[in-house]
């Protein structure tokens, strides 16, 4: 069992309450909290509540306390939020904001979520699987992109039950046209039914089946270069093949967005090695490489990738 340590300091002898965050699967589903005193680089924690989040370094807890030794803490900036810091300090112990919960909370009280979008976020939270749905401030981002880059054609790979479709499409000019991949029929109804009660089915252009061969598809209908923006997420073991195809389909100085490029944090954890894991973690190695696009990855798990260079 491996723990974070959030604390502020690390004076000797000094008495704190901090927060502890498991690792691995039982970070779904538990936390801990615990008093502790620090001596000599050492730091000696009783627990005193579970209820956990988060990722973690090498702290272990036997029975009912713990006991860390080590060089250097990622460390919280105030008792209500919290941060973290490069571990190489080359980059100048820059604070990056750690999302918590309460802060998470005050991100979704700023999105501006339309009407019909709350509709169907709100069914959707009561399905199998409704982990999959994009977040309010995620859907957000992809519909101001979409605005930002003046987009009229877009492509989806893995639609769910619409959410972020149903975003981009709200967004679009009456002339747009959002390709949306979906092999799921069940999902895909709530989507269709969504779009009709927002008025924007026209727009969509709803392709059942493989993404794979759906955007094969449109390659040889001769739309290759034609679209403007695309957003992949789909089954990530297949990732790289749908990066591929979307290459040919998006034009240059086209946005290409790619969800969950951290997996939970699972592709900086060297333990981890599932196949959905090692995929990720080596599209993401091979897009760092890859001289046609220019790149950003961002801490709502996504990467962004711009067409800078036309494809032979």
């Amino acid at each position: 069992m491996s723990l974070m340590l959030h604390h502020v300091s690390m004076l000797p002898h000094e008495a704190v309450s901090c927060k502890l965050r498991l690792a691995g699967a039982l970070a779904r589903s538990h936390s801990f909290s615990a008093s502790c005193s620090v001596t000599n680089r050492a730091i000696h924690c009783t627990p005193e509540r579970w209820s956990c989040s988060g990722s973690c370094i090498g702290v272990s807890i036997s029975s009912s306390r713990c006991n860390y030794q080590g060089k250097r803490l990622v460390r919280s900036c105030s008792t209500t939020s919290d941060f973290v810091i490069a571990g190489d300090e080359s980059y100048g112990n820059k604070q990056v904001v750690s999302l918590t919960p309460r802060l998470y909370d005050y991100v979704l009280k700023n999105v501006r979520e339309p009407e019909i979008l709350r509709q169907l976020r709100e069914e959707t939270a009561s399905m199998r699987g409704s982990q999959m749905q994009v977040s309010p401030d995620q859907a957000q981002l992809l519909a101001m992109l979409v605005q930002t880059l003046g987009a009229e054609w877009c492509i989806e790979v893995g639609v769910y039950t619409g959410y972020s479709s149903l975003a981009i499409a709200l967004i679009l000019p009456e002339s747009g046209r959002l390709v949306a991949c979906e092999r799921d029929a069940k999902s895909l109804d709530i989507a269709k039914k969504y779009y009709h009660l927002a008025g924007v089915s026209h727009k969509v252009d709803v392709r059942l089946g493989l993404a794979v061969d759906s955007l094969e598809s449109l390659i040889l209908n001769g739309e290759s270069g034609s679209y403007d923006f695309a957003f992949i997420d789909a089954e990530k073991r297949m990732t790289e093949k749908y990066f591929e195809l979307l290459l040919q389909l998006v034009r240059v100085g086209g946005l290409i967005v790619i969800d969950n490029v951290l997996w939970h944090g699972k592709v900086a954890d060297p333990l981890v090695n599932d196949p959905k894991t090692i995929s990720i973690r080596n599209f993401n190695r091979r897009l760092m490489e890859d001289k046609r696009v220019s790149i950003s990855m961002v801490g709502s798990y996504q990467f962004f990738s711009s067409i800078t260079d036309a494809l032979s």
